[in-house]
């Protein structure tokens, strides 16, 4: 029996992109920029909508400026309770990456998950923080400390993965160990070395676990920093690691796929990866060998 669920994912220019402008301007305009794209969302019929990886505002981790500490704030906090009723009037679950600040001098790298009825079920933090250049998200973020928490949502159960972490296999291993049924992957990833992989490691993911992706990209360069061109891209894979809908590389958008749930069972029945795991062969994978 099908289990239908149309989900959607939004890839947005960001459209101030300077280090004059107010933080708190920069992240209004962002955030305003999101609002056509939500109420397109809703009025699709979409049932579970993920938006991109610290959504309203630019991605600043080409820099180590302090001032973009000012655009953190408490999960849930105005960001979130701001979009919990677009989430109620339209039933539709809502994925907030965000920039959460825990307390003074403690910042994270974050999602909320708003419910179909606007209530807050919970947030993931970013476990897996790069520091290169370009990528300085140590100086900006610490490690996530919630685990691989999935939410039991209205329409399915979701889970959240974040941007470098999708060169983890063990944590979107446990995410389907959690229950999840769709996992999101908001991003910022630009042209260059590991673009060959944003269409080869999440589909393996979907593959190897046996659920659904949705994995969302940005558009366009950014300056001041001139990082380079994020490629877009963003797209939903089935668990056969089939490509469902695709955005394009530049602009920003919508894209909607309907997924049928049933395919799971479908096919952790054909490829048994849960049954013949062997956990107790793995203990080295929690050692800090060399």
């Amino acid at each position: 029996m099908s289990r239908m669920i149309k989900g959607g994912l939004i890839q947005c220019h960001n459209p101030i992109n300077d280090n004059e402008t107010p933080v708190s301007e920069v992240k209004k305009a962002a955030f305003e920029a999101h609002i056509p794209f939500i109420e397109e969302a809703g009025e699709k019929g979409v049932q579970v909508l993920c938006l991109q990886e610290i959504f309203d505002g630019p991605y600043f981790c080409p820099s180590q400026d302090k001032r973009w500490y000012d655009s953190a704030e408490s999960c849930p906090g105005p960001t979130v309770e701001a979009l919990q009723p677009y989430a109620k009037k339209y039933g539709m679950v809502i994925v907030v990456p965000i920039y959460e600040r825990a307390m003074a001098g403690v910042y994270y790298n974050t999602a909320a998950v708003i419910d179909a009825d606007g209530s807050y079920l919970g947030k993931y933090r970013k476990n897996h923080i790069p520091q290169t250049s370009g990528f300085w998200e140590k100086y900006y973020f610490k490690p996530g400390n919630l685990g691989y928490p999935v939410f039991d949502t209205a329409h399915c159960k979701v889970g959240v993965y974040i941007c470098y972490d999708r060169h983890f296999p063990e944590g979107a291993r446990l995410l389907g160990l959690n229950g999840a049924e769709i996992v999101f992957n908001p991003s910022a990833t630009v042209a260059g070395l590991s673009q060959y992989l944003w269409k080869l490691e999440q589909p393996a993911h979907a593959v190897a676990n046996g659920y659904y992706m949705g994995c969302i990209n940005r558009v366009g360069t950014e300056a001041p920093w001139n990082l380079g061109k994020f490629y877009g891209s963003s797209y939903f894979v089935n668990p056969r690691g089939e490509f469902i809908a695709e955005a394009s590389e530049d602009d920003s958008e919508l894209i909607v796929a309907d997924m049928d749930l049933a395919m799971i069972d479908e096919v952790r029945n054909v490829w048994q990866f849960y049954r013949d795991r062997r956990p107790d062969s793995y203990e080295n994978m929690v050692k800090q060998l060399p």
